[in-house]
């Protein structure tokens, strides 16, 4: 009997383990973003852009027609203090944003906000560029969508 619990809890365990989204690094320093459902992909990885991709017009610096007055969308304040434990929250992103961009991180302006504990969306406008980014977790990536 008391090996079948601790088979029992053994098992609970692995389960409970098993569910959760892994960030590894590999032997040439890429990091590589392990789902739960058995898929993977890079993270700050810079994908190779496709023909249709690159015959897209790029968005001019008035593109982002913001008003003398614009205000920032407001954020959860409970979620963002989550998130500065694992280096993602707002500050961090428009950081990484500028970083991208080469811009200063006062430049990168919040558009439009989406986000969970698990998961968020965000598009920001900086160098006139309008362009979004995701994070799962604490995994901070830029966004496959494009923004119109």
């Amino acid at each position: 009997m008391f090996n079948y619990f601790w088979f029992f809890f053994f098992m609970i365990s692995v389960v409970g383990f098993s569910q959760k989204n892994t960030i590894i690094k590999t032997a040439d320093g890429k990091s590589i973003l392990l789902k739960a459902d058995h898929t993977w992909e890079y993270i700050n990885f810079e994908e190779v852009k496709t023909e249709t991709e690159s015959q897209l017009p790029e968005i001019k610096t008035d593109a982002c027609n913001l008003g003398a007055n614009y205000q920032e969308p407001a954020l959860n304040g409970k979620i963002q203090n989550q998130l500065k434990r694992g280096k993602s929250s707002i500050p961090y992103i428009k950081k990484r944003v500028a970083k991208d961009l080469n811009c200063n991180p006062e430049e990168v302006i919040l558009l439009f906000v989406s986000e969970q504990k698990e998961r968020g969306l965000y598009h920001f406008c900086a160098n006139g560029k309008k362009v979004a980014y995701k994070r799962i977790g604490n995994a901070v990536m830029k966004s496959k969508k494009k923004i119109l």
